[in-house]
């Protein structure tokens, strides 16, 4: 159910999951790329994020490839403007206030820090890790509150998927706080580029 707790004393949340991008630097389709037979990034990633909530949503243009997934399925409503767009259209479509947002390439996220991450929600309207100032805006937690300023950014033509959070109040989980439950980045590994791939696959074995 959509209301299932990430823990017994915060509130509920949904997930996320941006399965919209051109994926032009892998050549090929990478929420399709094959962890097993039966088995994709994608749906690996569904699989590890439902122990966070029942209600996901996923982003993506081309629905028909992935209506295979336990998910509920939108598309942008701004077409053509990345993984703004995305973030734009599936907090429209929770059930929820705050949802975890991820990229379809991320399958080694941990339940630990985005739990740790939900503790941190009061007060803010977006909660991104950050390490040596860069900033992960696809492994973060946003409030419905951000959709008005997403919304104008959008409309201004900005695509940047970080343009908006001098709009909204940011809470940063920097390195320390990040490293306590994931010292070496695992949860922010993808598969932008071949190279990628290879090393994310070592990581999975």
């Amino acid at each position: 159910m959509a209301d299932e707790r990430a823990g017994s004393d915060v509130e509920p949340i949904s997930v996320i999951v941006l399965a919209g991008g051109a994926s032009r630097r892998m050549g090929v389709n990478k929420a399709l790329l094959p962890i097993s037979p039966r088995e994709t990034l994608v749906s690996r990633v569904v699989a590890n994020l439902r122990v966070l909530t029942q209600d996901i949503v996923l982003v993506s243009n081309t629905p028909d490839l992935y209506r295979d997934l336990p998910v509920r399925h939108t598309s942008d409503q701004f077409t053509g403007a990345g993984p703004l767009a995305g973030l734009h259209a599936g907090l429209r479509a929770v059930d929820n206030r705050w949802a975890f947002v991820v990229a379809c390439d991320m399958p080694l996220v941990d339940h630990r820090l985005v739990r740790y991450m939900l503790l941190l929600t009061q007060g803010y309207a977006a909660v991104a890790p950050r390490i040596e100032e860069a900033i992960e805006p696809l492994h973060a937690l946003y409030s419905q509150e951000c959709l008005p300023a997403i919304e104008a950014r959008l409309s201004a033509g900005q695509r940047r998927m970080i343009s908006f959070y001098p709009d909204v109040r940011v809470r940063y989980v920097e390195a320390r706080e990040i490293a306590i439950f994931d010292r070496e980045g695992r949860s922010f590994a993808n598969a932008n580029t071949p190279e990628d791939w290879d090393r994310l696959k070592e990581l999975l074995a």
